[in-house]
């Protein structure tokens, strides 16, 4: 964890930001530390190196890094994005406050907030997060921080930060941004008004489906106050996943610009497709964020989701089929995978409760990878036949 300046493109910085000076006889790969203590200075607290506190080589390197992605101050890595989520907003809240959310959130998110920290105290108003009057509207005066994701998981819908941020600049509130499904080469939330940003770095940032942590990024004090809450409830990450997360990050410019192409690609094809009844995806001026994608974001993402004509049997019969496509819950790696949010993140709503928050059944998430996109294309067009 260290302050850190953006001095060059975010493409340089995902492969060198926060490594030092090179040396005569340094390894050019950054070796993994695995070590969980360090030898200390006798009658001093000062260099105290130990993994859960988050300060171990593998750990300060990656941190620094991401910290100059986000055109952040300062960056904390934890053991996964949820546990990245509840110390940062067990940081900014108290029982008694009050927290206005989106209603558009992950699943597993949605239930911290509307379960574990009502439990604990935090009172938590949901809304529409496109309707821009009714976040002055629900604003109360323990109101402490606002909290919203884009794009949306699973529905791909994008929200604009801009009027969000204007309004909690204007009344001192905390602007949180779960920015996972866009990564910072898409999106950096704080270019737009927010003050805490938010990664599951195992998706994009690792990769590779081989990794779990987590990601808060904000100013300097605001991450110390992070810190503690990660020492308390056990949250860092280990230095393997810290390790695998720097070797990631070298490629995330270049994975995440072939995503973007790819599904772009693969989008257009879905939504002239007769056995497709919708398509959802921000790169598409039908989809009713677009305007909001296009001024927001440096391309649209990876992530998207079809409706098949039939749902049911007729999405287990696609499900089947695919060959390259993988049926895995997770997302924003190389490999391109596919999963059914009503048996993942929604699993705990009725059909119909899916179906008001724009997940009916026959919605498939698909996370596009770095195969061939006509490849990709046709083995979707197979599965359909």
């Amino acid at each position: 964890m260290a302050t850190s300046r953006k001095t060059t493109s975010r493409a340089t910085n995902a492969i060198h930001g926060g490594a030092g000076p090179h040396h005569v006889g340094d390894p050019v790969a950054p070796p993994l530390v695995q070590s969980v203590n360090f030898i200390q200075e006798i009658g001093t607290e000062a260099g105290l190196l130990y993994t859960r506190y988050g300060n171990t080589p593998n750990l300060e390197r990656v941190q620094k890094r991401l910290a100059l992605l986000e055109g952040a101050e300062a960056a904390l890595l934890l053991s996964s994005g949820m546990g990245a989520t509840a110390c940062a907003m067990m940081a900014l809240l108290r029982p008694g406050d009050h927290l206005l959310a989106s209603a558009n959130i992950y699943g597993g998110t949605l239930r911290l907030l509307t379960e574990e920290f009502t439990r604990n105290g935090v009172d938590v108003t949901l809304v529409d997060p496109h309707e821009h009057r009714v976040w002055r509207k629900r604003l109360r005066k323990e109101t402490r921080a606002v909290f919203v994701e884009s794009p949306v998981n699973p529905t791909c819908r994008v929200i604009d930060l801009r009027p969000i941020s204007q309004l909690t600049t204007e009344e001192g509130l905390a602007l949180v941004v779960d920015s996972t499904f866009a990564s910072p080469i898409n999106l950096r939330p704080i270019e737009h008004g927010a003050d805490v940003v938010i990664h599951s770095g195992t998706k994009f940032l690792n990769g590779h489906h081989d990794a779990m942590c987590g990601v808060v990024a904000g100013t300097e004090s605001y991450i110390q106050e992070v810190l503690q809450k990660l020492i308390v409830w056990g949250q860092a990450a280990d230095p393997f996943a810290a390790w695998l997360l720097e070797r990631g990050l070298k490629t995330l410019d270049v994975r995440i610009r072939r995503q973007n192409d790819n599904a772009m690609k693969i989008a257009t094809w879905c939504a002239n497709h007769k056995d497709i009844k919708r398509v959802h995806y921000p790169g598409l001026i039908d989809h009713p964020d677009h305007e909001i994608a296009r001024a927001m974001l440096d391309g649209y993402g990876a992530m998207m989701a079809i409706e098949l004509s039939g749902a049911g049997k007729t999405t287990e019969r696609f499900l089947k089929r695919l060959k390259i496509f993988q049926h895995a819950a997770s997302l924003g790696g190389v490999d391109s995978l596919v999963c059914e949010p009503r048996y993942t993140s929604h699993a705990r709503m009725s059909s119909e409760e899916r179906a008001r928050v724009g997940v009916p059944d026959g919605f498939i998430r698909m996370s596009i990878g770095l195969e061939d996109a006509e490849d990709l294309i046709a083995d979707v067009e197979q599965a359909l036949k």
